[in-house]
């Protein structure tokens, strides 16, 4: 194992040699990074992560230099071809598909669509966003945090497309939703998508030292102006929310510290807090089961969900080692329909803070992530604030805390399918 490892970190080390600087905004991109520091050395440590997080890590890398047409690095490096990559891509691909193609369209805008594009954005996006924007992957990055665009949601793309007569472009995200986002909405294997109420809070803290896999949130505080553009909002795009209970809040503190400021904070939001603590993974599905098997607890206006973790990149540890995991997949698919028909309807909102095994390493270690989740509540109750603007607040406290400790980040993935405005109060 330590020669593998040894022979990947030569690749790596040879593959960002033979890149531009182009070519490693377009890696960071489709490494689910954009907003990394490009440095050879973080860009070595990120790809070394990501390679040893997969079971298969030469197919990662080999699948990153096709998607950046860099096939003489393939060849000479990697020791293959396009054509073999490509017959190993058939059975498996690795690399998040609304990235890849949000890379090929780039790769495939002009500059003058790129420039007729964020001039019909001049209204959308920051005049200085636009300015400093020089490909499409700029463009789009900014959409994301604006939280216009997303791998569930690619209708503004398709039009910004269309409004530029690239008609071709449009028709591959066309594609790409019918592939994709059609069969997601109706698979078990995506959960947030089809969960009714449940607000989701899991934050794992890694043992195994890596960056994150499914990071589709960002380390930047989040603009919300376009997204809450509208004044004046009516009833009828309002959530209900004021049962007594609000409803129940499941708690799992598999490390110790933080479950108690959680459980205080939930009581203050009116919620019937359910605390355990030191589970192991096992143990933990077993209780999620229980959770939701008791009809009781599913007649509020809200389930919550809150689990506190070591782990590794999709899967939970508990209190057990290597050997015994859950994977993060599990728990979604406990809040499906399929599993418990109560919660038929597609309101769900998915929050997923981690970072490495040196901050349990700390004496009396606290999440960053948790306490300022908990501080964010505590203030969106008094002012009621929506819960995506709650969360614009805990990403920009996460983003001031990064600053402050690089060596110490934690990552944020964020995912909502919320058809309303959600107020905790």
């Amino acid at each position: 194992m330590a020669l593998e490892n040894q022979h990947q970190l030569q690749v790596i080390n040879q593959i960002l040699e033979s890149l531009n600087g182009n070519e490693c905004r377009r890696l960071l991109y489709l490494c689910e990074s954009p907003d990394m520091d490009s440095s050879v050395a973080c860009m070595k440590e990120m790809l070394q992560c990501k390679v040893m997080s997969h079971d298969t890590g030469d197919l990662y890398l080999r699948e990153l230099l096709l998607h950046l047409r860099r096939f003489d690095i393939l060849r000479k490096v990697c020791k293959t071809s396009r054509d073999e990559v490509e017959r190993a891509m058939t059975y498996r691909q690795v690399l998040p598909r609304f990235r890849v193609l949000m890379a090929n369209i780039s790769e495939d805008l002009c500059d003058e669509d790129l420039n007729s594009m964020k001039f019909l954005l001049s209204s959308t996006l920051p005049r200085e966003k636009m300015e400093k924007a020089k490909s499409f992957l700029d463009v789009i990055i900014e959409l994301e945090k604006l939280d216009k665009v997303s791998p569930e949601r690619v209708d503004f793309v398709q039009e910004c497309l269309m409004n530029v007569d690239r008609v071709d472009l449009a028709k591959k995200v066309a594609a790409y939703k019918v592939s994709v986002v059609t069969s997601e909405q109706h698979s078990p294997q995506q959960q947030w998508c089809r969960a009714p109420r449940p607000f989701l809070a899991p934050h794992s803290s890694h043992l195994l030292q890596q960056t994150r896999q499914e990071q589709s949130s960002h380390t930047e505080n989040i603009p919300v102006s376009v997204y809450r553009a509208q004044s004046c909002q009516s009833q009828l795009e309002l959530y209900k929310f004021n049962t007594y209970p609000r409803g129940v809040c499941v708690i799992i503190d598999c490390v110790g510290n933080d479950g108690d400021m959680l459980e205080q904070t939930f009581k203050a939001l009116h919620f019937n807090v359910i605390l355990h603590k030191w589970l192991s993974a096992d143990d933990t599905l077993s209780v999620l089961r229980g959770i939701i098997r008791q009809r009781e607890n599913l007649e509020g206006d809200g389930l919550v969900c809150c689990i506190i973790s070591r782990g590794t990149t999709n899967h939970l540890l508990g209190t057990d080692l290597y050997n015994v995991d859950l994977h993060l997949d599990n728990v979604r698919r406990l809040f499906t329909a399929d599993v418990c028909p109560k919660l038929a309807d597609a309101d769900v909102f998915w929050s997923h803070c981690w970072t490495d095994e040196r901050q349990l390493e700390q004496r009396n270690h606290r999440s960053i992530y948790l306490k300022a989740l908990t501080d964010a509540l505590h203030k969106g109750q008094r002012r009621k604030t929506h819960l995506v603007d709650v969360h614009t607040e805990v990403n920009g406290a996460i983003f001031e805390y990064n600053k402050r400790n690089p060596g110490a980040m934690y990552q944020i993935d964020l995912k909502h399918t919320l058809r309303k405005e959600l107020y905790l109060h």
